[in-house]
């Protein structure tokens, strides 16, 4: 039971799980909030340029008569009225065109702010699998997606049929009306179409985008052990951080013992502690510590300065005291220096002796 419950995902995504899926492209977007955007910005630039594109129109259907008029209609009538028929149709898309794309990005920047990834379009065995794609298929995400399609086409269709159904008795009057008339008509039935649609599809983007965070929270959210998992991955594995500070310890005690040698005094108490000092006065006014230790190691350092003829000096009340208050490649503190004025007298004495 232990074991499923650490297995749970109950906890609140981390900062770094959040920045990997949003590097991976998982991020929650409600594409209800696209379509928003793209019909707004349709009824913005409907209502914008309307009469001009109805004024485009107008000259173009003159042009055409007139043309079409003429008793004989060449291949170069033909040709012309085709430029000017194209030439139109790409003043009148391209704005709106123009417009769309800019309303498109604009709504992503605004849902998931400045992200570009090309992994989502990177290929997956996954998504070729036919297994994968059934069970996809009638996954609850997209029995949400297809039920939402099929609301949002019957609303459209229905506010198209009461917006005809309450113009009825204008539209019957079209008949003998005027070629502008009709288009005239025909734009503020599309716009008030939009319109419609538009503020029922803001609240079906609304509740889509409220729907597509709360499970994009969901997918993200992680168990106990994965952010253990994850703490190891950043913090590093502590045995693996642990046997590495012991290989460093190992190293400096190396250098450390093979500093002994050049030491000029030991100080130590017989069973305990070793402090191993070198004093060259033409480099430094106080002795350096250049090895301490206590037991085993205390006793490496006794073996090593006996083996190359460094003088050990027992000392019991000084060794206790020197230990705690000296690191090793700093020189002794100051309230030392009588105490160790007196063993480094005792060291040139044993030298003199020597020499002798």
């Amino acid at each position: 039971m232990a074991d499923d419950s650490s297995q749970e995902k109950s906890e609140a995504p981390t900062g770094k799980k959040r920045s990997d899926a949003r590097k991976d492209g998982t991020v929650a977007k409600s594409t209800e909030v696209n379509s928003v955007f793209v019909l707004l910005t349709a009824i913005l630039m409907l209502r914008a340029i309307g009469p001009w594109i109805m004024d485009e129109f107008e000259a173009f259907t003159v042009k055409s008569l007139m043309l079409c008029s003429q008793t004989d209609i060449s291949m170069q009538t033909l040709l012309e009225l085709s430029q000017d028929a194209l030439f139109m149709l790409v003043k009148i898309v391209l704005p709106f065109a123009g417009s769309i794309l800019f309303a498109g990005i604009l709504a992503n920047i605004i849902q998931i702010g400045w992200l570009f990834t090309l992994k989502p379009l990177q290929p997956k065995l996954s998504k070729i699998n036919p297994l994968s794609g059934i069970k996809r298929l009638f996954a609850f995400r997209s029995i949400i997606e297809t039920l939402k399609s099929i609301l949002k086409i019957g609303i459209i269709g229905y506010i198209a049929y009461i917006t005809i159904k309450d113009e009825y008795e204008v539209i019957v009057t079209l008949a003998d009306a005027t070629i502008m008339t009709i288009w005239h008509t025909i734009l503020t039935f599309t716009f008030d179409i939009f319109i419609r649609t538009a503020i029922i599809l803001i609240i079906i983007a609304a509740a889509d985008y409220g729907y597509q965070r709360y499970e994009h929270e969901k997918k993200l959210k992680m168990s106990h052990q994965e952010i253990k998992e994850e703490r190891k991955q950043m913090d590093g594995d502590p045995q693996v951080k642990g046997r590495i500070r012991s290989l460093q310890r190992e190293m400096a005690r190396r250098r450390m013992m093979g500093e002994v040698p050049k030491a000029s005094v030991v100080v130590t108490n017989p069973t305990h502690y070793a402090i191993a000092l070198l004093y060259e006065p033409e480099k430094s006014d106080a002795p350096l510590v250049v090895a301490k230790g206590v037991d085993m190691i205390a006793q490496r350092i006794k073996k090593i300065a006996a083996e190359n003829n460094v003088p050990i000096h027992e000392n019991v009340a000084l060794a206790r005291a020197m230990y705690d208050k000296v690191e090793v490649g700093f020189p002794i503190p100051t309230e030392f220096y009588s105490a160790i004025a007196e063993v480094m007298a005792w060291v040139y004495s044993l030298k003199n002796k020597s020499a002798a």
